[in-house]
C-alpha cells in the first residue's frame, strides 16, 4: 500500500468539503439576512398593530411557543455526533463553511 493510495482519497475529501462548505455557508448566510429582514419587518409590524390597539398580544403564549421550539433543537447533538465522527470531511467543510459565512 503506497501513500498516494492513502493521500489521494483524503485529499479528494478534503477539497470536496471545503467547496461543499464554503458554499453552505455562503448560501446560509444569505438566507439568514434575509429571513431576519422579514423577521424584524413583520416583528415591528405586529408591535405598531399592538400600540394602535389594533391587536392584542399573549406573551405568556408566545414564549410557551418559542420554548416548545428551542426545546426541539436538541435533536442536533446527534447530528453534531455524525459529523465529528468524519473527521478530514467534517473539518475541512467546517472551515469552508465559516469561509462561506464570513465571504456572504
Amino acid at each position: 500500500m503506497s501513500s498516494t493510495d492513502i493521500l489521494t482519497p483524503m485529499i479528494s475529501e478534503l477539497g470536496i468539503g471545503g467547496i461543499g462548505g464554503f458554499v453552505v455557508g455562503y448560501a446560509l448566510k444569505k438566507i439568514a439576512k434575509i429571513v431576519a429582514i422579514i423577521l424584524g419587518i413583520g416583528f415591528v409590524g405586529l408591535q405598531y398593530l399592538a400600540y394602535k390597539d389594533f391587536i392584542t398580544i399573549n406573551y405568556p403564549a408566545l414564549k410557551e411557543w418559542m420554548v416548545n421550539i428551542t426545546g426541539q433543537t436538541a435533536g442536533l447533538q446527534s447530528l453534531a455526533a455524525d459529523f465529528v465522527a468524519h473527521i478530514p470531511f467534517g473539518a475541512s467543510f467546517g472551515v469552508g463553511f465559516y469561509l462561506g459565512l464570513k465571504k456572504g
